[in-house]
């Protein structure tokens, strides 16, 4: 089976029933760490200047929440952009190893795609959970795969 073969057949087969207390618990315990820490990140300079430039670029779909900056919204794209330079600014999200920040990268777009759905399609407790968790395993398997992650010393 090819790699790309590999990743479909896992998202298609994930199951919000597959996942295990234990995986739950700890995927609540991710999210509510990434925000935290993009709150603080939304603070810092770095965010100014990442929020400054996408609210000059133009988009007629804007939907989507900005950590720490209640009733601006931006495109899922610029939303998902902005808050992930909110979390990485301050780099205090969660990493494994091969040296990646899981949470930092997947829950700012699930949350901008979450809220460019309309109301009778947002998902539920459980399946933004099972997305969560098939972001980081599709990010896991990707840094797996990459030739300069394992390059990285371990720390």
């Amino acid at each position: 089976e090819s790699v790309t073969g590999s990743f479909a057949s896992f998202i298609h087969a994930a199951r919000p029933e597959l996942l295990s207390q234990t995986v739950r618990q700890r995927s609540k315990r991710m999210i509510l760490d990434s925000i935290g820490v993009g709150l603080v990140g939304s603070t810092t300079r770095v965010f100014d200047i990442a929020l400054r430039y996408c609210r000059e670029l133009y988009s007629s779909v804007a939907v989507s929440s900005v950590y720490g900056k209640p009733g601006v919204k931006l495109s899922p794209t610029l939303a998902a952009f902005t808050n992930g330079v909110a979390t990485h600014s301050m780099d205090f999200d969660d990493t494994w190893h091969p040296a990646t920040h899981p949470s930092g990268a997947v829950l700012p777009a699930l949350l901008a795609a979450s809220q460019m759905l309309p109301p009778n399609t947002k998902p539920n407790g459980l399946d933004f959970l099972l997305a969560f968790n098939v972001g980081l395993e599709v990010q896991g398997r990707l840094m797996h795969f990459s030739t300069e992650a394992h390059d990285i010393p371990k720390r």
